[in-house]
């Protein structure tokens, strides 16, 4: 602005003059229709307009136009458009003739002020005054349709102009780019040079820019040969684009050569190579060019600095932000919005709020929806939620609308802010359709719990994004619903859409619940392959994670060893898993072995560690690994943790040791303890403590069936009948079912589910068949039945079919008779196996030369040959 100041001291007599014009071209003023009828008519601008001011050299004696286009041109060389247009105002009543130079700049003023009304006006004085002709207006006139999206008019310019110049060419291309016609500009350029137009280095610099929107750097590689061709190699424009364009493909080493081989570089140079640096995740070298730059002498721009500023905030380098803050402020840059708002980022990022906020009250009435977002997020991202809240609350009663992030940023704040009414004002604002909204509005849904409300948010976005689709299937996961997931996957294969790593992450997870199919999630496994994205370090866990809970313990550990690179997920999901399956020791060599490498662990790790000692009798090694997570690794244990600590005791028959851990805990015991207490009372028949946590167990959760039918069973198996009535009488009374005990196979992708004694299955006559084939060779093995495993008040013999009619048996059976010999069976059961069925499964094992895993509520069971993984501590 200091030349529009030199400006204005020169022309003292007429800015004072202009002081009195009240004239202008926007149409919120005039109709569309009454601002084309003006056409800049004289007699129209005097009445409607000007409203009897003066203009600007009414009392000058220098009334020539070579002093009105100087004051023109030189307005417009220093972006001071709106003085400009007043100018050509006082220029239009003065009566003096005009020249093509005067429309072209006035023209160009327009397009910088975004004002195509006024272009229009302009555009019919050129027609009347036969100044069309002129190519360089005839350029203006395309280069102000395009500025001010009006591609149809600015190209039907172009077609009708009879003589064209490579500015004008230039000018429709640049046209196009500007507004996201990439294609239609590439064929132009092409088109420019079959009919001799040769490019300039504007032609060049502007192709370009769109082949690096575009990604299509093998294109932009052929027409850097033709610069080279053309001798613009060393061109300084030309070099910008192609540093930009390099560095947007991934192609940093080769934006670095083209910055290397330059002459002279400017701002520009070094700004792109620096943001190059910053996008390509290069940011030490993005560092070293910012310190290169300042020894080579080169001024810090606006942009510089900002881009400085955004890299501290990702790296979290609080004192070079400060620094930055400080070069800012003594370059004079301290009231740039852009910078501003990258220091508020910065500062939130590394967690000082109060510097962030001090910023942003300084902003103090030309604060933005760019400011306002910043803050709320910044507080949401280091737990300020209620701030978070509080400010988005007080932006729309300041009547700052909030755009597409505003809404996807608080929207993360529920449930401290109501999702229903954000969704209503989402819909007022007309941003519902909007796929980084919805995105977070169907997110919020899912965490609520309410599935079917994200799904019809899903379908009402206009664009989906890979985000978005991602986002439902993980949602879908979330709730282990394996066929919604599934179902949203194959419409999104369907539309075209390809899956990234994070759809995969969340397919895979579906895999992972108890109802999906074993072969869909080695489907999906197969389809990473394919898209090569199996060794993303989500996905890869997430694969562990799956294989491990679908009972495919190898295969986890296969993916496991594969990894080039391992998260916490893919550790913890090796020990819980090798725990679950019952190699405990295998579970405690992956824990040593993170202890060696110093990784991070955290509760999630020692709950996994503890389950594996418990379900490998391992009791002193369980304390020590408990010990260490509070003492070495300063875990404060949480209710998971103190009821792996009692099923540890328990399963080893020391009750007394589990109440103890009991009576320690910080805080009452949960219903998870209890009941892990109450079953370890029913396998070692401690009735008295089995009645406590019971009635403990009753009281937190009165209608779950677990502590009823465990107190019930305790009686039964102590013959105490009568006590045991009373329960189920208890039961009655308060309406409480009994959970039925089903077992599932899965058999040539399709799931068949057992009840006991079931004759339901169309094949019921080959299964009992081969159940009595098994009962034989048992027999014939000197199985006999432990029938104290039968809690109920009947003859030894009833007793007997009983257990042999077990859920678990009907489907072993079925999968003996459905699958060819050597096949491993799968089944799952809801309840846990009892012993009998157990010692029973051990020895079908044998005699069928099968390998047959049971996943029951508590654990995996491996039988094969005659044993179980589980060492007998089921």
């Amino acid at each position: 602005m200091t030349m529009c100041s030199s400006l204005r001291t020169l022309t003292k007599q007429t800015l004072n003059t202009l002081k009195l014009f009240h004239f202008t071209y926007h149409t919120n003023l005039l109709s569309h229709s009454h601002a084309n009828a003006i056409a800049f008519d004289p007699l129209i601008l005097d009445s409607s307009f000007v409203h009897h001011a003066h203009h600007p050299f009414d009392k000058s004696t220098q009334k020539d136009l070579l002093t009105y286009n100087h004051l023109l041109f030189e307005y417009s060389r220093t972006h001071c458009n709106q003085e400009a247009l007043n100018i050509f105002v006082g220029l239009h009543r003065s009566s003096l003739p005009v020249d093509g130079s005067t429309m072209s700049c006035v023209l160009k003023v327009c397009g910088c002020l975004f004002d195509q009304n006024v272009g229009r006006q302009v555009h019919c004085q050129c027609s009347k005054s036969g100044f069309v002709e002129d190519v360089s207006v005839g350029t203006a006139l395309v280069d102000m349709y395009m500025k001010t999206e009006n591609v149809g008019d600015g190209r039907r310019v172009f077609d009708e102009m009879g003589e064209r110049n490579v500015v004008s060419w230039t000018s429709l291309l640049s046209g196009y780019v500007r507004n996201g016609l990439n294609d239609l500009a590439l064929e132009l350029f092409f088109l420019m040079q079959g009919e001799g137009i040769k490019p300039n280095p504007f032609t060049f610099a502007t192709v370009f820019g769109a082949l690096a929107d575009d990604g299509m750097v093998k294109k932009g590689i052929q027409v850097h040969t033709m610069v080279i061709k053309n001798g613009f190699e060393s061109t300084v424009s030309v070099c910008n684009s192609l540093i930009n364009m390099y560095s947007k493909s991934g192609m940093v080493r080769d934006a670095r050569a083209v910055f290397d081989s330059m002459e002279k570089r400017d701002e520009v140079s070094w700004n792109g190579m620096v943001a190059g640096c910053v996008t390509n995740g290069l940011d030490l070298e993005a560092f070293e060019m910012f310190y290169q730059m300042q020894l080579a002498g080169v001024m810090l721009t606006q942009m510089i600095f900002a881009t400085m500023i955004k890299l501290c905030a990702k790296l979290k380098e609080l004192g070079f932000a400060r620094q930055l803050h400080c070069r800012v402020l003594k370059n004079g840059y301290c009231f740039d919005h852009n910078i501003r708002t990258a220091l508020m980022v910065a500062y939130s990022k590394c967690s000082v709020m109060d510097d962030a906020f001090q910023l942003f009250s300084m902003m103090h009435g030309v604060q933005n929806v760019v400011s306002w977002t910043a803050m709320v997020s910044g507080y949401l991202q280091n737990g300020g939620t209620r701030q978070a809240v509080n400010l988005f609350c007080q932006m729309n009663r300041e009547g700052v609308r909030p755009n597409h992030f505003t809404y996807s940023t608080i929207l993360t704040a529920q449930p401290a802010i109501s999702t229903f009414q954000l969704h209503a004002q989402v819909i007022k604002t007309n941003y519902e359709k909007s796929s980084s909204v919805g995105t977070a509005l169907l997110d919020a849904y899912v965490k609520m719990g309410c599935i079917d409300e994200a799904a019809k948010v899903f379908e009402l976005i206009d664009e989906k994004d890979i985000v978005a689709w991602s986002a439902m299937v993980a949602g879908y996961a979330q709730r282990e619903d394996t066929e919604g997931a599934v179902k949203i996957y194959l419409w999104l294969a369907k539309e075209g859409v390809k899956p990234n790593e994070f759809t995969f992450c969340s397919i895979v997870n579906a895999c992972a619940a108890p109802s999906a199919a074993i072969e869909q999630g080695k489907q999906f496994h197969a389809c990473s392959i394919k898209s090569g994205l199996n060794n993303a370090l989500c996905v890869s866990s997430a694969l562990v994670t799956m294989y491990a809970k679908r009972g495919n313990i190898e295969s986890a550990n296969t993916v496991f060893k594969r990894q080039g690179e391992r998260d916490l997920v893919s550790w913890n999901s090796m020990i819980s898993g090798y725990a679950q399956h019952g190699h405990g020791k295998k579970a405690l060599e992956i824990f040593e072995e993170m202890r060696r490498r110093n990784l991070e662990m955290d509760e999630i790790t020692f709950i996994g560690v503890i389950s594996a000692c418990t379900h490998a009798g391992l009791v002193d090694e369980g304390q020590r690994y408990f010990n260490m997570m509070v003492k070495d690794h300063d875990i404060d244990p949480k209710m998971e943790h103190y009821s792996c600590m009692v099923d540890l005791y328990s399963r080893a028959g020391l009750l007394e040791k589990a109440m103890d851990v009991i009576n320690g805990m910080p805080f009452p015991a949960g219903a998870t303890v209890w009941r892990t207490l109450l079953a370890a009372c029913h396998v070692h028949r401690n009735v008295e403590l089995g009645k406590l946590a019971a009635e403990k167990l009753i009281s937190l959760q009165p209608q779950d069936s677990a502590a009823y039918v465990l107190l019930s069973n305790i009686y039964a198996a102590t013959g105490n009948w009568q006590e045991r009535a009373k329960v189920r009488k208890l039961m009655d009374g308060r309406n409480v079912k009994k959970e039925a005990g089903y077992s599932w196979i899965e058999v040539k992708n399709k799931t068949y589910s057992f009840l006991a004694g079931d004759l339901s299955h169309p094949s019921s006559d080959l299964i009992y068949s081969k159940l009595e084939e098994l009962s034989i060779r048992l027999k014939d093995a000197g199985y006999q039945p432990d029938t104290n495993y039968v809690l109920h008040d009947v003859e030894e013999e009833h007793k007997e079919t009983i257990l042999s009619q077990h859920s678990e048996r009907l489907a072993i059976a079925f999968g003996l008779i459905a699958t060819p010999p050597g096949t491993p069976i799968q089944i799952v059961k809801n309840l846990r196996v009892c012993g009998d069925c157990h010692t029973v499964i051990k020895l079908i094992s044998m005699f069928e030369a099968r390998e047959i895993v049971v996943r029951d509520s508590n654990r995996f069971h491996h039988f094969k040959g005659g044993l179980c993984t589980c060492g007998d501590y089921w």
